[in-house]
């Protein structure tokens, strides 16, 4: 079975851009684009303020324990729903979570991590 892995780093927004730019310009003149997945930041500070322990022991108890809801979650690290609910939204915005509600209103949502392994980047 193939490791799915998340590369997460940080990189100047110069450098980001730059890559867009590149990227914008080999779809424009047709050529195929090598898809890159990954979340970057601007700074190591971004960085921490994002991903944050609380944040990454969440990923970690849903990777291993598969809470059944985000109430089930909250109780399996001792902290307030709201509080969970909001650091949940958060890791799903930037792709670290994925959270599937089910058919009907009250269903519970199923989170999920999507990755195997995440690697931190940091250039010097």
């Amino acid at each position: 079975m193939k490791v799915k892995r998340l590369k997460v780093g940080v990189r100047s927004l110069e450098e980001g851009l730059s890559e867009f730019k590149n990227t914008l310009k080999a779809l424009t003149a047709g050529r195929k684009v090598t898809k890159h997945t990954g979340v970057y930041f601007i700074s190591v500070e971004a960085m921490r303020q994002v991903l944050t322990e609380p944040r990454l022991a969440l990923l970690h108890v849903i990777r291993t324990r598969q809470p059944q809801s985000l109430a089930e979650l909250a109780k399996l690290v001792h902290r307030d729903f709201k509080n969970v609910r909001a650091d949940i939204k958060v890791l799903s915005d930037l792709g670290l979570v994925e959270a599937k509600a089910g058919p009907r209103l009250r269903d519970p949502i199923i989170l999920s991590v999507p990755y195997q392994r995440i690697q931190f980047e940091i250039a010097v």
